[in-house]
């Protein structure tokens, strides 16, 4: 096995940026440049999104500064124009071919000018970023626009939006406008930085078919604490929506002389599928990959349908199946399935060739001797973290042996795992057969990432699914015929009307169902249409052609991954055409920003591209704006654990920025602090302990009742049950270390579960999951449901007419999970539980006639002797406060 490929360990990087900060010797009056004003401007027009991000500035200093206009926008977006206007001249940014504009990047580089503007950051995003020189007193405005086609994914459309303004403003407004002529059936919003202040500040209106969601926080909504000037408002604001759908299945949208078709049938059933899962077991996935691998490929099976055929191949120097042959997933194949996963480690080389080979064999012979249901679907599944090492290591001989095999009967998708994986390599594998591809982040929820993936491609609904128009009525039209159509996506087709198209526009999708081909119709009157998009002031008009235009250049590049050398001359020259006629900032274009005379002239913005390899983009802009920096510099052997020291060092061009490996450990002998010993000192008094669960009790003549678990009838308890409620919550106690190793909170309306455990909290809405880390600020509102949690961690459910449950990662005395319940009047008199039973008739008995501090009570025919003594009450967080309560032990 050769040694893992260096990454860039980002989360190192981002934990020495404030060291870096404070070291820096020489930096700017803070808030020299003063952000007055920061807007964002977001039109949906059926699900096509047009932002305008426009900052305000001006140089509050008395000598000359530099305004930096840095902002997040999604991977999937195209940048379509930027511009500076400064003493109020206009300087815009041109979108020119990369070729035209690479003489001015390759001058700007010699010269030493930072000539690259945008670079991936995380996931989903890329940052966009220019200086400015400003003289004192002088304004600037920077205005950004993208666009973008949102996708529907697991059910939904997602809007996400980056707010850093990084201090405080004083208009700080954004808004955003959606219009659905389908009707708008879900809306939900998702900040990381909203606060119960800053609630007022968001305001959500809607009816059938649009939405206004609006956010406008006041100076001192923004403001930290009366004592700081830092701002709150700091990371994402996401939009989540879906639309109604029709017995057709689809809606035929017309617009300015184009159309676009979206298709998602909802009313049809699951087409059995065999999948044949091939894991890579080699050394590089030693430790929290194999350990995530097997954590995911469990929850993936306990998901298999009966009437599902599967298999498990793994492989390192050799590849190795788990059955003969594909099985059905029968409760007892499933778990001797995960009894198999459960033993999956890491060890050796890494042989793509035979595993693939092997997979594809299995699924032949299998489909030869008809062990398969009649009209299923089969799926390869590849996961890999790694390059080719044993066996045939030519990636173009393995794509192309791949390919072969498989002739076109299966659909492949490749999931790679962290950035050692050739990402290009991976992507034609998948679209050569059918498939797509995806990266999966090294992070504490790649399971989840795996989980979400499979259930992207686990409901297949239709078959070989095509679009047939009138051909005296479009042209011009995109990809109209698609090998699988999965539950919870949707396709799109756009093109042009004729001239001389005819009143009616109709369309016929076809495709085939596991015993039968069915047809979906949809029409749609031009003129009607024309006029519906024509009227509304909110929406983007003109919109439909430029979703024309996105969507064709997107289809373009991903064709041109597996098209061959003279194809993919032909397929460019049309992206390029098109990327060049509707200003967009493609893999194919760059955008050169001019400035005023004396500053640097030729900074160019370029759409960076999925690739294995290191992203120093994040080192380089520490160097930018530090000048000569301290770097973190790893230990020259990758397979050792490093151990970093600072140095001092100018970043020059020259320079080779090493990056650390993907699995280096925080170094914790980079820096060490002597402390001098603590004096003896007699020993403290133990702690007030805080309880396992408080229980408010209404309508009782004391408070609240302190619960601690001591016993339990098995690990699994169902601690509250309320079907009128619709709520239920269970919970997992480990007796041993005496707290829960997980608690689940599961809503009925909206259908929601959230299940904590020490580590994270996971929330899982339909077949969609994400994970949430404790102590970061979330503020989730959703039809019937609001859900936040705040830097103490403090996680609560609420509704107006629901109990509000409460989660809380306690780490202060008997450190653990923590479970509170707040308007308890609000439960039924069906409610039950291990702590349901206290909301149904309790008495309470007198006080002991020798010790008033116990009395009992009684429930359910259950007696429980009850003690008053101080608690620490954690309901509002860190480091809690003392009270005085019943105790009671179960």
């Amino acid at each position: 096995m050769k040694p893992p490929a260096s990454v860039c360990n980002c989360a190192i990087l981002l934990v020495l940026l404030p060291l870096l900060a404070v070291l820096q010797t020489t930096h700017a009056q803070k808030n020299a440049i003063d952000i007055y004003s920061l807007t964002v401007d977001s039109k949906v027009s059926s699900r096509f999104a047009h932002t305008v991000i426009t900052s305000r500035v001006v140089n509050k200093a008395d000598s000359m500064q530099e305004a930096t206009f840095q902002i997040e926008l999604p991977k999937k977006a195209f940048i379509t124009n930027f511009s500076m206007i400064i003493d109020g001249v206009t300087y815009p940014g041109n979108i020119k071919e990369k070729h035209a504009a690479q003489e001015q990047y390759s001058a700007a580089v010699a010269r030493g000018e930072s000539a690259g503007l945008v670079k991936a950051t995380g996931r989903k995003m890329e940052q966009f970023q220019v200086s400015v020189s400003v003289a004192p007193a002088a304004k600037v405005t920077f205005e950004l626009v993208y666009e973008e086609l949102l996708k529907r994914r697991l059910g939904v459309y997602e809007l996400l939006l980056k707010v850093q303004p990084r201090q405080l403003v004083k208009h700080l407004q954004m808004d955003i406008h959606i219009f659905e002529p389908q009707g708008i059936s879900f809306l939900e919003t998702e900040s990381t930085f909203m606060t119960n202040e800053l609630a007022d500040a968001l305001t959500v209106s809607q009816n059938q078919t649009k939405a206004h969601i609006r956010f406008k926080p006041t100076l001192s909504q923004q403001q930290k604490s009366a004592e700081q000037e830092d701002t709150v408002v700091d990371g994402d604001f996401i939009v989540r929506y879906d639309v109604n759908r029709t017995l057709s299945g689809g809606s035929l949208q017309i617009e300015n002389g184009y159309f676009v078709h979206y298709f998602a049938p909802e009313s049809l059933s699951m087409i059995p599928k065999n999948v044949i899962f091939v894991i890579d077991t080699s050394g590089s996935m030693i430790g929290k990959k194999i350990r995530q691998t097997r954590e995911a490929l469990i929850k993936i099976l306990e998901d298999l349908r009966p009437e599902d055929h599967f298999n498990l191949i793994t492989f390192s120097r050799e590849a190795t199946q788990w059955k003969p042959s594909l099985v059905p997933a029968s409760t007892q194949n499933v778990e001797e399935a995960t009894k198999y996963a459960n033993t999956l480690k890491a060890h050796g080389g890494t042989n793509i060739n035979d595993a693939m080979l092997m997979a594809v064999q299995l699924l032949e012979t299998a489909t030869r001797e008809e062990q398969l249901p009649s009209g299923s679907v089969s799926l390869l599944l590849l996961l890999t973290d790694g390059d080719p090492t044993v066996g045939e290591t030519n990636p173009s001989k393995i794509q192309k042996n791949v390919q072969e095999a498989i002739g076109g009967q299966y659909s492949l998708f490749c999931l790679g795992f962290g950035f050692d994986v050739s990402y290009a390599f991976l992507e034609k594998l998948a679209l050569d057969n059918g498939g797509l591809a995806r990266r999966i982040y090294e992070d504490s929820d790649s399971a989840l990432q795996l989980q979400d993936f499979y259930q992207e491609v686990a409901n297949p609904l239709l078959t070989a699914v095509t679009f047939v128009y009138p051909n005296n009525a479009v042209e011009e039209v995109t990809q109209d015929n698609f090998r699988l159509f999965f539950k919870g996506s949707e396709m799109v087709v756009a093109g042009k009307l004729q001239a001389q198209s005819p009143e009616v526009l109709s369309a016929q999708v076809s495709g085939k169902l596991p015993t039968e081909n069915i047809t979906f119709q949809v029409e749609s009157q031009v003129a009607e249409q024309e006029e519906e998009f024509r009227k509304p002031k909110y929406i983007f008009h003109g919109f439909m052609e430029r979703l024309w235009a996105y969507l064709t250049i997107h289809q373009l590049l991903e064709r041109m991954v597996s098209a061959s050398d003279a194809d993919k001359k032909v397929l460019e020259k049309q992206a390029l055409g098109l990327s060049l006629n509707y200003s967009f900032v493609t893999p194919l274009t760059s955008m050169v920003v001019t400035k005023p005379e004396g500053q640097e002239q030729s900074q160019v913005a370029e759409k960076p591209v999925e690739s294995g390899g290191c992203e120093s983009g994040l080192l380089a802009s520490v160097a930018a704006e530090f000048g000569p920096s301290l770097l973190p510099s790893p230990s020259p052997h990758p397979d050792q654990h490093p151990y970093f020291f600072f140095q001092k060092q100018a970043l020059q061009p020259q320079n080779q920025v090493s990056c650390l490996p993907s699995s280096a450990p925080l170094p914790i002998a980079a820096l060490q602090i002597v402390l001098p010993a603590p004096a003896t000192t007699s020993a403290a008094p133990a702690p007030i302990q805080a309880p396992t669960v408080i229980l408010p009790l209404p309508g009782q003549s004391v408070d609240q009742v302190c619960v601690d678990i001591k016993r339990t009838p098995g690990p699994s308890l169902r601690l509250l049950s309320d079907p009128d409620q619709g709520l239920e919550v269970t919970a997992e106690y480990n007796m041993q270390k005496a707290q829960f190793s997980w608690i689940k909170v599961t809503f009925k309306n909206p259908q929601l579960q959230v299940r904590v455990s020490p580590e994270h909290v996971v929330v899982t809405r339909g077949r969609r999951s994400s994970e949430y880390k404790w102590k970061e600020t979330l503020f989730v509102v959703m039809p019937g449901l609001t859900m936040t949690m705040d830097k103490a961690g403090l996680l609560l459910l609420s509704s107006p007419d629901k109990v509000t449950i409460g989660l809380l990662s306690w780490d202060g005395p008997g450190q653990g999970l923590r479970l509170l319940l707040r308007d308890t009047d609000r439960f039924s008199s069906h409610v039950d539980g291990t702590l349901g039973r206290f909301y149904q008739g309790v008495l309470w008995g007198p006080p002991d006639a020798t010790d008033d501090s116990k009395r009992t009570l009684r429930t359910h025919g259950f007696d429980y002797s009850a003690t008053r003594e101080l608690k620490v009450d954690y309901q509002e967080g860190t480091p809690g406060t003392e009270i005085s309560c019943w105790c009671v032990e179960l």
